[in-house]
């Protein structure tokens, strides 16, 4: 898989994000699309995993200070359970430097992903755009 990223909305990069974004939380979850592209797209790094040149599995990153917010984890249906968005969070992670935590709000279908990463829950479940969901950190050393 090739990872591809981009730190603009006017990219090809950012238009595959925005597709598979569509395609799983807007199409197949119905999260509103006004709800799912949040006026933040331009704030923050998309980056998007390709197989044979077919965008498969997106995320974007946003730096608060010394946090960085993983978003928008979405793999394509068709390419699920192929190890794709794990490889393409364990790139971005390393790419993080060390210094800096890591935190996401992850849907509780995708809990088991995170913490294959080292990811951590914190906090009480709660519910965001109708699905549930619990706060995650990756403490690194």
């Amino acid at each position: 898989m090739k990872i591809k990223s981009a730190d603009n909305t006017t990219s090809q990069v950012y238009a595959d994000a925005a597709g598979i974004r569509k395609a799983v939380f807007v199409n197949e979850q119905g999260i509103s699309a006004q709800l799912e592209f949040d006026g933040l797209d331009d704030q923050v790094t998309h980056y998007v995993g390709y197989v044979d040149d077919q965008p498969v599995t997106t995320a974007r990153i946003r730096l608060d200070g010394q946090t960085a917010h993983i978003q928008r984890v979405a793999t394509l249906k068709a390419f699920r359970y192929h190890g794709y968005a794990l490889a393409l969070l364990k790139q971005v992670i390393a790419q993080i430097d060390a210094s800096v935590s890591l935190e996401l709000n992850a849907q509780a279908t995708a809990i088991g992903l995170y913490e294959q990463l080292g990811f951590k829950q914190t906090g009480t479940p709660f519910e965001e755009v109708g699905i549930k969901h619990i706060k995650m950190v990756l403490k690194r050393a």
